[in-house]
């Protein structure tokens, strides 16, 4: 690799800012050099910049969604080789550690939430992958970039969400938050065999996409009317019989455990910026499962199986896309659900 710097999104002490960066180098034998053909916006990225995340570094490069082709692999990397298209893990993981040989991934004894957070990421030309043989999953000829953009942070929240759940065919799953995680979810509930999926959010535009998407069999604004007998009602007074949690709003929380039906699971995959309460004595009797945490991005091969099959298609989740040049503009759109915004792909830095 000739090329000596790269521009960057940068986490600076008064936001975002793009600035030259060194091309990073191999430092571990099992570390990958990715060139990024296509990143993403997070609501985690902004979670960072909001100081909601306190072990993120200042100054680390910002992202840890993307796709891109393999320049460089370590001698320890195995699977992988240079001129390979690959999809990352949003979760830096060693594969060999007691939690990681369990399959919990996200509680890696020498990994976790790196990229992006403590370590360089990925909203820059290039970027370093640590333990590269279990954080990228190759993608297939047959999918596109677009398609498996998605793999290791959007899509597996929303699958993680939609597994803690245990349903069974005919279950009723109902999901708060239609933005990208709950989408994805909304997708996965299908997949698990939920015959009927309710969306709940505030933002109608955001329903209706839902419902035109053929994601969602219902839509409820808990600002329009009472979420709780709204989801009773389609559910023959009963509840939902599994709830995820997408949203991480202010009351969302409430909702979650309100609109589940007695003995039900309620996964909470939301990034809360702030502790939540349990009202305990409001709860009781109602014998319910919570389960939390964060992204469980352990399936990643088996996703992608299911992308190339047709039987996921994250695609439309980008509503907006430019390069590397524009990603602060990105920032503000995305942030601010601007024209719609869903997610804001970013292509490549485009020289003037």
């Amino acid at each position: 690799m000739e090329k000596k710097t790269m521009m960057a999104l940068v986490r600076g002490e008064n936001g975002p800012r793009l600035e030259e960066r060194p091309v990073p180098r191999l430092r571990e034998p099992g570390d990958a050099i990715v060139r990024v053909t296509l990143s993403t916006i997070c609501t985690s990225d902004l979670h960072i910049l909001h100081g909601a995340v306190p072990r993120a570094n200042p100054g680390v490069i910002l992202g840890h969604e993307f796709v891109g082709v393999v320049e460089e692999v370590g001698d320890a990397v195995r699977g992988l080789r240079p001129g390979d298209r690959v999809a990352a893990n949003c979760i830096t993981f060693c594969g060999d550690c007691w939690f990681c040989r369990r399959g919990y991934i996200n509680n890696c004894e020498r990994g976790g939430w790196e990229l992006g957070c403590r370590i360089d990421g990925c909203q820059a030309e290039y970027v370093r992958v640590p333990f590269a043989s279990t954080g990228l999953t190759p993608i297939p000829d047959t999918v596109t970039d677009e398609n498996a953009l998605f793999l290791g942070d959007i899509l597996s929240s929303g699958y993680f969400g939609a597994e803690l759940c245990a349903l069974t065919p005919g279950d009723s799953a109902a999901v708060i938050g239609a933005g990208p995680v709950g989408l994805c979810a909304m997708a996965c509930a299908r997949l698990f065999g939920a015959s009927k999926v309710i969306a709940l959010d505030v933002d109608p535009q955001r329903l209706a996409r839902a419902k035109a998407l053929g994601l969602a069999d219902d839509a409820i604004d808990p600002r329009a009317e009472d979420a709780e007998i709204a989801v009773k009602a389609l559910t023959g007074g009963r509840g939902a019989d599994g709830v995820v949690e997408a949203a991480g709003g202010a009351d969302s929380f409430e909702t979650a455990w309100k609109i589940a039906r007695p003995n039900a699971v309620v996964a909470l995959v939301a990034m809360y910026e702030q502790d939540q309460r349990f009202p305990l004595p409001s709860m009781y009797g109602k014998n319910l499962i919570f389960k939390t945490g964060g992204v469980d991005a352990v399936h990643c091969a088996r996703l992608m199986r299911l992308i190339e099959a047709g039987r996921l298609n994250t695609d439309f989740l980008i509503t907006h896309k430019a390069p590397l040049n524009r990603i602060l503009e990105g920032y503000r759109v995305f942030e601010n659900r601007e024209d719609g915004c869903l997610k804001w792909a970013v292509t490549p830095w485009e020289e003037a």
